[in-house]
């Protein structure tokens, strides 16, 4: 069998950096992925592609929250990637709902429009969708390369139904990339179970702030104020662990 292509979703240029050496294929660069991935900056796009030996792929995501945006919100969207198509970058990750559930073919394919030549990734976006079969073929025909997806389940390991029926359903029509808490304990197992070609995880770790001075009477948007002093990091041992796990025999 065939190694399956690894992608890492990292946040911001230390994490792509780390992603990288650690043996990543290709990169999903964001932002704050405590809140799953948003846009992340000009700069850092271009200092990922500045050093980049592999495919960057940027998510394209105004805010946290559900799939469901305004003209306004979709508008900044479509001038994000319009940007993006004179800066080196080989992809865009993206993902429009309706507010019944279903895949916004609309919007998807003026996207996916505004996009090319760059290789285009629907993010879990599909995993809130109604039903996973007729989403994957609204996928199809808005001519998305590929769908990010843990079987609309919490993890990969519960969705191995739901992904295990989106590769056979797939074909070669769209790629299936898989995803949800994988790491070098249960990648290969979901592997074999689906016969997915591409995998997709974070690998991150939290450490502690370099601030010696802490002011714990002030909490940042809302978050825990210990918070405001620990970092969330790509972990490269994890990286390579899992990676070597995912391409074993």
């Amino acid at each position: 069998m065939t190694a399956p292509l690894i992608e890492l979703c990292v946040e911001g240029i230390d994490g792509f950096l780390a992603a990288q050496e650690a043996g990543a294929d290709r990169v999903e660069l964001c932002a704050s992925l405590m809140e799953g991935g948003l846009t992340p900056s000009l700069a850092t796009i271009r200092a990922a592609v500045k050093a980049a030996r592999i495919p960057v792929h940027v998510i394209i995501r105004p805010r946290g929250g559900d799939f469901l945006y305004s003209e306004a919100e979709f508008d900044t969207m479509r001038a994000d990637i319009e940007a993006l198509r004179s800066e080196g970058v080989a992809g865009v990750v993206i993902g429009c709902l309706t507010p019944d559930g279903r895949i916004d073919e609309m919007r998807t394919k003026a996207l996916v429009a505004a996009a090319r030549p760059m290789s285009v990734t629907c993010h879990r976006a599909f995993d809130m969708t109604e039903d996973a079969g007729e989403a994957l073929e609204a996928l199809i025909r808005c001519g998305v390369d590929r769908v990010l997806t843990s079987g609309q389940r919490d993890t990969a390991l519960e969705g191995i139904a739901i992904l295990r029926q989106s590769v056979d359903q797939a074909g070669d029509r769209i790629v299936v990339m898989g995803c949800g808490a994988l790491d070098a304990n249960n990648i290969a197992a979901v592997r074999d179970a689906t016969r997915l070609k591409e995998l997709h995880f974070a690998a991150l770790k939290t450490v502690q702030s370099g601030m010696a001075f802490r002011n714990l009477h002030v909490g940042m948007g809302g978050t825990e104020k210990d918070r405001e002093y620990e970092l969330t990091l790509t972990d490269p041992e994890a990286v390579r662990a899992t990676i070597a796990a995912a391409k074993s025999t």
